[in-house]
C-alpha cells in the first residue's frame, strides 16, 4: 500500500505516489500539545460507555452493508461510546482536512505535493463516508461531539487562503503537517482505548497513513527553505 493511502470501500482509483515519495523513511515527530487532552477525553468517554444499539435488521454495531462486505475485521462487539466518540471526532477532523486540501490543490507548485494532496483527498473522502455510515446506523451525528480544541482553526485556514503564490507550498506543509500529526496521535490514542475491532482497524490505518504523510511533507523542498 502506498504511504499516505488507506484502503477504502468505495472502489475509486487512487492517485499513485511517485517512487521518490514511497522510499522516504517515516521519522517520528513530537506530539501536539492538544493530544494529551484528546487522549484524556477518549479514555474518560470509554469508561462504562454503553454499546450503541443497531437499527433493526442491520448488522451488529451499525456496520453498513457495503463496509461489512469489505476488508474490515468481522464484528465481535457492538460499538461502544468510546468508539463512537472517536468516529465523531475523526469525522470532524477529516472534514477539516478536505477543506484544507481543496483550498490549495490548484495552487501548488510542487508536482509531488500535488500528487500527495490528491491522494489525501480521495482516501479521506472514503474514510469520512465510512465514519458517517457507522455513526448514522448507531443513531449518532458526526457533529454530536464537540470538535473544538483539535484540528486546524480558522486562522490556519485563513493562512492558506491568503498565502501568496510563492508561499502556498510552504504554508500548506506547515498547516497540513500539524493537522495530520494530530490525526495520527488521536488514532494512536484510540488504539490504546478502543473496543470495536472495525473502528480500531480504521484507527490503525489512519495512524499509519497520517504518520507517513507527515514524513513526506517534511521531505518536500518547501519544508526546508
Amino acid at each position: 500500500m502506498e504511504p499516505g493511502l488507506t484502503s477504502g470501500g468505495c472502489g475509486r482509483a487512487r492517485p499513485h505516489l511517485p517512487p521518490a515519495l514511497t522510499r522516504r523513511a517515516v521519522r517520528p515527530l513530537p506530539a501536539l500539545p492538544a493530544v494529551p487532552a484528546l487522549l484524556a477525553v477518549l479514555l474518560a468517554a470509554g469508561c462504562g460507555g454503553a454499546p450503541a444499539r443497531s437499527p433493526e435488521g442491520s448488522p451488529p454495531g451499525g456496520t453498513p452493508p457495503a463496509v461489512a462486505a469489505g476488508t474490515t475485521p468481522a464484528a465481535t462487539t457492538e460499538m461502544t461510546g468510546i468508539d463512537l466518540l472517536f468516529l465523531s471526532m475523526m469525522a470532524g477532523h477529516t472534514e477539516q482536512t478536505l477543506e484544507i486540501v481543496r483550498l490549495v490543490r490548484d495552487r501548488l507548485a510542487d508536482n509531488e505535493l500535488q500528487t500527495l494532496v490528491a491522494a489525501v483527498e480521495v482516501t479521506e473522502s472514503d474514510e469520512l463516508t465510512t465514519a458517517h455510515a457507522w455513526l448514522a446506523q448507531a443513531g449518532r451525528s458526526a457533529r454530536a461531539d464537540d470538535h473544538a480544541g483539535h484540528g486546524s482553526g480558522p486562522e490556519q485556514l485563513a493562512r492558506l487562503r491568503d498565502a501568496p503564490a510563492g508561499q502556498v507550498d510552504r504554508v500548506l506543509i506547515e498547516v497540513l503537517s500539524a493537522h495530520q500529526q494530530a490525526a495520527a496521535d488521536l488514532a494512536r490514542a484510540h488504539l490504546a482505548a478502543g473496543i470495536d475491532e472495525r473502528v480500531r482497524d480504521l484507527a490503525r490505518r489512519v495512524e499509519q497513513s497520517r504518520t507517513a504523510q507527515v514524513a513526506l511533507l517534511a521531505d518536500r523542498p518547501a519544508a526546508k527553505g
